[in-house]
Parts: C-alpha cells; structure tokens; sequence
C-alpha cells in the first residue's frame, strides 16, 4: 500500500481502525508538547518511537500541520523503517468529538 503526505482526522481515524486489525500500530505522534484532547498520542522522541515494530505508522501533528508537513522528509530519514505522515491541519482543526462509522455494521469507530 502506498501512503500519502498527509491524511486528514477523518482519514486517521479510518486508517487506523483498519490497519490496527492488521496487526499495525497506528500513533498520533505530538511534536509540539500538547497533546490533542481526547486522543491517544505520544511526544515526540525518537529513542521511544524506535521501540515499535518495523512498518509502523507515525502520524505527526504540529499546531497548523504546516510544520509537521515541512519536516516529514526529515521523519521519513530518520524513521526509514516506519510510514510517517503529517497530519492535515494539525492539532486546529482536530475535532474532539468527531466520530466515524464502521460501514460493515453501521457502529461507531
């Protein structure tokens, strides 16, 4: 599979219900030191980001997402064994309650 730039919120949260029942790790990595309300993120550090399995995605967000896309060839050089992708408008346009259906039954991811 071949991965974009950037996935927006709602192309996060599908990509990540989906390749977390393949056995992926999808992290919403913060590299600004505020982590987005109810989202599971962790800070960006390079030593710990290492700790997760080869092929793994990294999702970076920064404030405006500007930032984050600015420096994802730096990412992708430093993470060659990991699919890095900046998040579309970063943590400003993140909707804490934004909610997306599983369309096999209709439930909510």
């Amino acid at each position: 599979m071949t991965y974009p730039d950037e996935w927006t919120q709602k192309e996060f949260l599908l990509q990540k219900k989906k390749l977390e029942k393949e056995g992926v790790d999808v992290v919403l990595v913060d590299t600004i030191l505020s982590p987005i309300d109810k989202a599971e993120t962790v800070t960006y550090n390079p030593f710990a980001l290492k700790e997760y399995k080869n092929g793994s995605v990294f999702v970076f967000y920064c404030d405006t997402g500007k930032a984050s896309l600015n420096r994802l060839k730096e990412y992708k050089a430093k993470f060659p064994e990991y699919i890095c992708i900046s998040l579309k408008g970063g943590r400003g346009y993140w909707r804490t309650n934004m909610m997306v259906l599983d369309e096999e039954n209709n439930s909510r991811i």
